[in-house]
């Protein structure tokens, strides 16, 4: 099947030919939509891992523009951008002026606003901590998700396994691991970042301290800073294929807006209620497994903070990593860890969102016995499918390799002895605790 226009436009992106890609975007835009787009800026944009925006005029009118697109999306079942769904459930949902949802073709349309995304926010408090800033940026998270948990209760309702597999949101973590439209595993990402299918291609892994191939790598067991890591790398890829297949995931759903990280909330530091919005309503849907819903909004306002994910220049300049193979363990000693205000966005989603959302499963009995098993094993595929974490292959060094699988290790796999944040977190939303 031929590329769609939101494909060619990213790769003549990565290809540095930004006048070929301003080019295809204005005549997408006058097709789609009768805009005659000028003066467009095509925004560099760390956040961006499967997406491009930017802004345009059109009209005498300002607007930002964003698309995601995903591999293989053209034969892809089911809208990413489905806002109404978001807005009628009551999510304070940043309405677009033109939309197309057509698959390859899935493009948003918003009039230009003023205030930072809630991303940007955060990162300058990574770089330079501010008591006040960070006290509010709080705030605005904590109310948001209380109101998230109280659409959760309000829309939390059976599903079945045909309609939890029917769900867009699959495309962030299973369908990521597989070959569509077949489903044949391994593929997909987990293939061309990492591994071949039935063969080992010459992909290495340099990590500070020691460089090594997949076949090696998937099958030592991580310890990092100290703690032993049950799991190995590969076996956890493995069992995430298994576990999160979309059919396996019926049970319970909700409405929920799949891909609401913090690049698309928008900050509203208003006097006395600062406040957060949400914009780009991709993977959104009414029967989102709800065990998946705000897996990636954790993870990425979290975990992937600070710098390592998507700053892994700078993350190479402010922390330390270092690796050592010692028979079948990979032993890894890094200086990165979560800033005070990363920690009290998890503390407020494990408090307001997830505790809440997991009694009501737990008391509805739609809560599986080994929900700790697929809320991990969601963590583990943000950072490792959303991104090729192999220095040199994409972004990223040996020291941001090196601290991203470790923070994937520490999501995907129980720890032998000890915590970590990870533990910590799932104790503290476990509907059991006291």
């Amino acid at each position: 099947m031929a590329d769609s226009r939101t494909a060619e436009i990213r790769a003549l992106v990565k290809a540095g030919d930004r006048d070929g890609a301003t080019g295809r975007l204005a005549a997408l835009l006058a097709d789609l939509f009768g805009l005659a787009a000028s003066d467009i800026v095509l925004n560099d944009d760390r956040y961006s891992l499967n997406s491009l925006n930017g802004f345009f005029s059109a009209g005498g009118e300002p607007f930002f523009f964003k698309f995601h697109q995903e591999e293989g999306e053209e034969a892809m079942r089911g809208e990413y951008y489905r806002v109404d769904i978001l807005a009628k459930a009551g999510l304070p949902i940043d309405r677009p002026v033109h939309v197309s949802a057509e698959p390859g073709e899935q493009i948003l349309i918003y009039r230009r606003r003023s205030e930072p995304r809630f991303a940007d926010v955060l990162r300058a408090l990574d770089l330079a901590p501010d008591a006040a800033l960070a006290a509010r940026a709080v705030a605005a998270e904590r109310a948001l998700n209380g109101r998230l948990a109280a659409i959760a209760a309000r829309t939390l309702h059976p599903i079945d396994a045909a309609t939890a597999a029917a769900e867009p949101i699959h495309r962030l973590f299973h369908q990521r691991l597989v070959d569509l439209p077949a489903g044949t595993y391994p593929g997909g990402r987990l293939v061309s970042f990492y591994r071949g299918k039935t063969s080992y291609p010459d992909k290495t892994f340099a990590f500070p301290g020691v460089t090594l191939d997949w076949e090696t790598l998937s099958a030592l067991r991580f310890v990092v800073n100290g703690v032993d890591y049950a799991t190995p790398l590969g076996a956890m890829f493995d069992e995430a294929a298994t576990r999160l297949s979309p059919e396996r995931l019926a049970g319970a759903g909700l409405v929920a807006h799949g891909d609401a990280h913090n690049a698309n909330v928008w900050f509203h530091d208003d006097p006395g209620a600062p406040s957060l919005s949400l914009f780009d309503p991709a993977f959104a849907g009414e029967d989102v497994p709800a065990l998946l819903a705000e897996v990636k909004a954790t993870f990425h306002n979290v975990l992937a903070h600070p710098l390592w994910l998507y700053d892994p220049d700078v993350a190479a300049t402010r922390f330390t990593a270092r690796a050592e193979r010692r028979g079948d363990r990979l032993v890894v000693e890094t200086d990165w860890a979560l800033p005070a205000h990363r920690q009290a966005l998890l503390d407020a989603k494990a408090e307001l969102y997830w505790r809440p959302l997991l009694r009501d499963l737990a008391a509805r009995g739609l809560l599986p016995a080994d929900w700790r098993r697929v809320v991990r094993l969601a963590l583990f595929c943000c950072p490792t499918l959303v991104m090729n974490l192999r220095a040199g292959a994409d972004r990223h060094n040996p020291v941001s390799s090196a601290i991203g699988l470790s923070v994937a290790v520490m999501c995907g796999s129980e720890p032998v002895a000890g915590e970590d944040v990870v533990t910590r977190f799932l104790a503290a939303i476990d509907p059991a605790r006291g």
